[in-house]
This record gives C-alpha cells, sequence and structure tokens, in this order.
C-alpha cells in the first residue's frame, strides 16, 4: 500500500514542460498534416486579427482627441517608424511598412502566448525560421538591386591589411548566411525558455510545502516574460533594421 501510494504521489507531479509546444489538430484526433487546420494555425489567425483590430480599426475614427487603441497604435506606429529611421537611414523609410507589420505581429503573437491555455506561435521554429528567411530574402534582393556587385562590397573589408581580408571576407560571408539562423533562434528559443520555466514552477505548485514560493516564482516570471514578449519584438525588428542598412549600404 505505502509503495502504492508512493506511486501515486510520484504520478501526480509527473510533468512535461515541453507540452506545451506540442502542434495538435484544432478539429478532432490524428496526424497533422500540410493543410491540417491546427493550434497553431488558429493563433497565428488571432495574431493577425488583432494587429488589423488595432491598427486598421481602431484608427478608422481618427480624432484630435485620440481613444485609446488610437493611442496605442500611434505609439507603435511612431516608435517604429523612428526605429528605422535612426537604424537604417531615410532611405530605408520606403520598407516602413514591413517593418512596421513583422513588429506588430510579433509583439502580438508573444502576448497572445501569455494567456493561459493559448499557444505561443513564436515558440515554434518553423514560425520564426519564416519570419527571419523572409528579411534574409528581403535584404539580399535589395542589396543586388540597389548596389548590383557593389553589394559584395560589404563582405570586403578594405580597412584591413592586405593579407587579412580574404580572410576576412570568408568570415563576413558565412556570418552572414548564418543571419537567418541566429535571427530565428534568439526569438523561438527565449520565447521557448520562459514559458518552460513557468511550466516548471506551476507544476511544484502541487506541493503543499513549496506552492506559496511556486505562486510567488510564477507571477515574478510571468513579469519578466511580459518583459521579453517586447524585448524578443523589438530586437527582431531592430535587428532586420541593421541588416537593411547593409543592404542600403554595404561598403565596409
Amino acid at each position: 500500500m505505502a509503495t502504492e501510494s508512493a506511486a501515486a504521489e510520484g504520478s501526480s507531479l509527473v510533468f512535461h514542460p515541453m507540452d506545451q509546444f506540442i502542434v495538435k489538430p484544432l478539429f478532432g484526433h490524428g496526424e497533422v498534416g500540410m493543410f491540417t487546420i491546427t493550434n497553431v494555425t488558429l493563433w497565428l489567425f488571432l495574431a493577425i486579427v488583432s494587429v488589423v483590430i488595432l491598427m486598421v480599426l481602431g484608427t478608422s475614427r481618427r480624432a484630435i482627441v485620440p481613444t485609446r487603441s488610437q493611442s496605442i497604435a500611434e505609439m507603435a506606429y511612431g516608435f517604429v517608424y523612428k526605429m528605422v529611421e535612426d537604424v537604417a537611414g531615410k532611405d530605408a523609410i520606403k520598407f516602413f511598412p514591413y517593418i512596421m507589420t513583422l513588429f506588430m505581429f510579433i509583439v502580438f503573437a508573444n502576448f497572445l502566448g501569455l494567456i493561459p491555455m493559448s499557444f505561443t506561435t513564436t515558440s515554434h521554429f518553423a514560425v520564426t525560421v519564416v519570419l527571419a528567411l523572409a528579411v534574409f530574402l528581403t535584404v539580399t534582393v535589395v542589396g543586388f538591386v540597389k548596389n548590383g556587385v557593389g553589394f559584395l562590397g560589404l563582405f570586403w573589408v578594405s580597412s584591413a591589411p592586405g593579407a587579412l581580408r580574404p580572410v576576412l571576407a570568408l568570415i563576413e560571408i558565412i556570418s552572414y548566411f548564418v543571419r537567418p539562423v541566429s535571427h530565428s533562434i534568439r526569438l523561438a528559443g527565449n520565447v521557448m525558455a520562459g514559458h518552460a520555466v513557468i511550466k516548471v514552477f506551476a507544476g511544484f505548485a502541487a506541493i503543499a510545502a513549496v506552492s506559496p514560493l511556486s505562486v510567488v516564482a510564477i507571477t515574478a516570471m510571468y513579469g519578466l516574460e511580459i518583459l521579453v514578449a517586447f524585448i524578443q519584438a523589438y530586437v527582431f525588428t531592430i535587428l532586420t533594421c541593421v541588416y537593411l542598412k547593409d543592404a542600403l549600404h554595404p561598403s565596409h
């Protein structure tokens, strides 16, 4: 009896922090195919709808005395616009709509993922890799279209000693093609790690002796994740601006 009781207690404390990242069909059960509507599909759609509600519907009735939604939309607009102008230069303003959309989507996807029982889409590399590759391809195409072969000057450090230039060029090429990897892993890794830690503390909340400490830890981590949700969107966007600056002005 004692063994069974201990086993029962042990099984009640078994939890899997990574279960929250499992992709599941939204309707029914079975395998997830290419065209299966999943929990990822739902929360990606909700993120897009949220952006539309704030940026389109929230500003449709613009007034001198702005509403709360108009104020938030205008603050976000000014924040991203200044970021693009300061980091990438005035030449990059034409890409502002794309960068603004990217920032707002990641922000809403991150914050929606903090809702209990939701799914954090930016914790999946399938999502962040697509975002990072889109940035990488856009920047590369813009670089060649605007500068032609001169875009290759991004990889040639003319200020370095002649003997080191080929070595530095190789390093620059490798680092350039690693960009989408680091760009995507940074966002997904940070978001996934925070949610996993919260799930771990939530699992310990079942133990009466440590339950109060677990609740305090969950509250602290949740507050930190709110900050991380914004910071990671900001980091992803500002790196996009930096890469865009390299494409527009490739010379070292």
